[in-house]
């Protein structure tokens, strides 16, 4: 048994597929297929189901894959910390962020990264929260940036900085003639929200639950540009984070910004990574980059974006 099997074996047991997990271990299938076998042989157990188009782990392949991964993860630590030991700004880092924050943040924040730290290769990866979190806790990520609080007391987080949020609504809605909306303004008022799996959903649903605002249930967004596309046909209105309203993002026509009265609702943005991390000082000191954005960019702003 050696580290190669064991990337064989998570990669097939993630994909379930041979031809595909070969391809992405950049192997012939009958090698895959041959090493997996030999795994099973070594370990005097059978690792998978095997059936025409399909590939299923058996209840002790999968406590098997787990520990794998728990070998795999600890090995690429050890190569991290030796790499850390050489030159700690070097190499690569993977940064996990979500899709509510990373077209708006990184544009800001990517030219002090490369500026800062010109050796290090940094590969972006934007996912859902919970894929996110998945992806940190099977090694496949570094950090990640991400909204508070973290369920997961594995990671360790540095705050990067408060983002209030603002409302977005057609320029003919009622709630256009106020400069500072309150929450008890949204009562009983629908909001268009994001699909299940956005923390911009939770965030607004708490705000909904605050204010007795309703949430628009015929309709569910995939991406924040639909939202604002929604409002700006005058389907509805919705909550925004004020980085997404910000320059370099598009005005929109029909679509008035309207910022809340404090204590305005707003998210903490936290870049997060395993306590068990070896790079933990580098950690901190590249995190302290993402919050040193203008401040002007969150401070929310009374517009009519208007073409």
């Amino acid at each position: 048994m050696n580290l190669r099997d064991l990337h064989y074996l998570v990669t097939l047991a993630d994909l379930r597929h041979f031809s595909k997990a070969a391809e992405t271990c950049h192997v012939s299938q009958p090698t895959l297929s041959t090493q997996i076998r030999k795994l099973e042989s070594e370990l005097e157990v059978q690792l998978f189901e095997r059936a025409p188009r399909k590939v299923m782990l058996t209840p002790i392949g999968e406590e098997i894959v787990e520990r794998a991964r728990k070998v795999l993860r600890d090995t690429q630590q050890l190569k991290q910390l030796a790499k850390q030991r050489r030159d700690p700004a070097s190499g690569v880092l993977k940064l996990g962020l979500f899709p509510t924050l990373a077209p708006y943040l990184l544009p800001h924040v990517v030219p002090k990264v490369r500026e800062h730290f010109p050796e290090l290769t940094l590969q972006l990866f934007e996912e859902k929260t919970g894929d996110v979190l998945q992806m940190l806790e099977q090694g496949k990520l570094d950090a990640g940036v991400l909204a508070l609080p973290l369920p997961d007391e594995t990671l360790e987080h540095q705050v990067l900085f408060e983002e209030p949020f603002v409302l977005a609504i057609p320029s003919g809605h009622p709630l256009a003639a106020k400069t500072n909306i309150k929450t008890n303004d949204l009562r009983s008022s629908p909001l268009l929200l994001l699909e299940e799996g956005h923390c911009l959903r939770d965030h607004a649903l708490e705000v909904c639950q605050m204010a007795g605002a309703l949430e628009e249930l015929d309709f569910h967004a995939t991406s924040m540009e639909t939202l604002r596309q929604m409002v700006a046909a005058n389907t509805g209105i919705t909550l925004m984070p004020t980085l997404a309203v910000k320059p370099p993002v598009a005005h929109m026509e029909n679509v008035v910004i309207r910022t809340f009265a404090k204590p305005e609702p707003k998210r903490v943005i936290a870049m997060c990574w395993r306590k068990s991390n070896a790079n933990e000082a580098f950690m901190h000191e590249f995190a302290q980059l993402f919050s040193q954005i203008d401040e002007s960019l969150l401070v929310p702003e009374n517009t009519h974006m208007a073409a």
